[in-house]
């Protein structure tokens, strides 16, 4: 029998590609999700337990339900920077007491596999790029410092309970599906490349971008921008280091390159060939000002490395919102 994982948040943007990816290299999956950013038919072929990371009780029931489940990859999260700064108090208990909840919950079924998604913003507005994993911690918005609680989190019940994990520090994930079949559907989109694109389509009556005078060559910010279907082998990637006996070690997630606002628009410009207005709002609170990533680490040890480039995530992001311009219909 292949493996089992139980993926938590797997009906979000990078758990469904993550879970598709796992099916097409055959593994058994369970997917527990709350539904409350993602959405069922991303996954519509898996098998789906709805239930909330805050309830200890649902989540020790998947376990009870499952007790052949080999390791976890555990998105489940709140993502967005901006509203972490208004309602901190939602991401703390969700990112980190979710987490929690989940660890004891492996604790007492034995399961010491766990994958996490994190982020790059631990570490906010690093001294040098590309960032190494060895970069200072310093993170600039709740969505951050939640993030990094719950890392530290688990590296205490590495300490105490045997529960190895591997955090996954992304970088800024982007695109869909080659197929078009899924991608980034929330609603109203919050990321830079959905929000254009809603823009063009007509869903979205301005676009603009959150200032334009960082010290950077174009003064807006700079992102490395990395392909979820790349993100989505890594996490597979990082679960078999893992049951091959690998210690609990963190990975930063890129392509290396970074990336600006400006460039983002001229990509779109090229790959639909349309024109389009570009407004510049203020500043967005806990925003880095540049940052990309030294993803050498993943390379040597996970032998991971990115496959797609920023044309590629414009074009399956464009085919995505063109074909699904309302997302999925959940």
């Amino acid at each position: 029998m292949p493996p089992k994982v139980l993926v938590t948040g797997g009906c979000g943007y990078i758990g469904s590609h993550t879970v598709r990816e796992l099916q097409r290299q055959e593994y058994e999956i369970v997917v527990f999700d709350n539904l409350v950013k993602g959405h069922r038919q991303a996954v519509s072929d898996a098998p789906v337990i709805v239930g909330d990371l805050l309830n200890p009780d649902e989540i020790g029931a998947v376990f009870e339900q499952h007790p052949d489940i080999d390791g976890v990859i555990h998105f489940a999260a709140y993502i967005e920077v901006g509203e972490s700064m208004q309602r901190p108090r939602k991401y703390f208990r969700n990112n980190v007491q979710g987490s929690v909840n989940l660890l004891d919950a492996m604790a007492a079924a034995g399961v010491g596999h766990l994958v996490f998604s994190s982020t790059c913003a631990v570490y906010g507005t690093p001294q040098q790029v590309p960032v190494t994993e060895d970069e200072s911690y310093k993170p600039e918005s709740v969505y951050g410092a939640s993030k990094l609680m719950a890392e530290q989190v688990m590296a205490w019940y590495d300490r105490t309970k045997g529960i190895r994990t591997t955090p996954l520090r992304y970088f800024n994930a982007s695109g869909a599906s080659f197929d078009a079949a899924i991608g980034d559907a929330y609603k109203p989109a919050s990321r830079l490349i959905p929000r254009l694109m809603e823009h063009i389509l007509g869903q979205r009556h301005d676009f603009y971008i959150n200032g334009n005078d960082y010290p950077t060559p174009d003064g807006t910010n700079i992102r490395d921008y990395i392909h979820v279907d790349d993100l989505a082998i890594a996490h597979i990637a990082a679960l078999n280091y893992l049951w091959k006996g690998g210690d609990s070690m963190a990975f930063n997630l890129g392509t290396g390159q970074g990336t600006s606002n400006m460039e983002i628009i001229n990509m779109v410009r090229q790959v639909t060939g349309l024109e389009f207005d570009v407004r510049i709002g203020e500043r967005r609170p806990g925003d880095a000002v540049r940052i990309w990533a030294d993803n050498s680490r993943a390379r040597s040890v996970l032998g991971w490395q990115p496959r797609y480039g920023l044309r590629e995530i414009i074009e399956t992001d464009w085919r995505w919102h063109s074909i699904h311009p309302r997302g999925f219909d959940d």
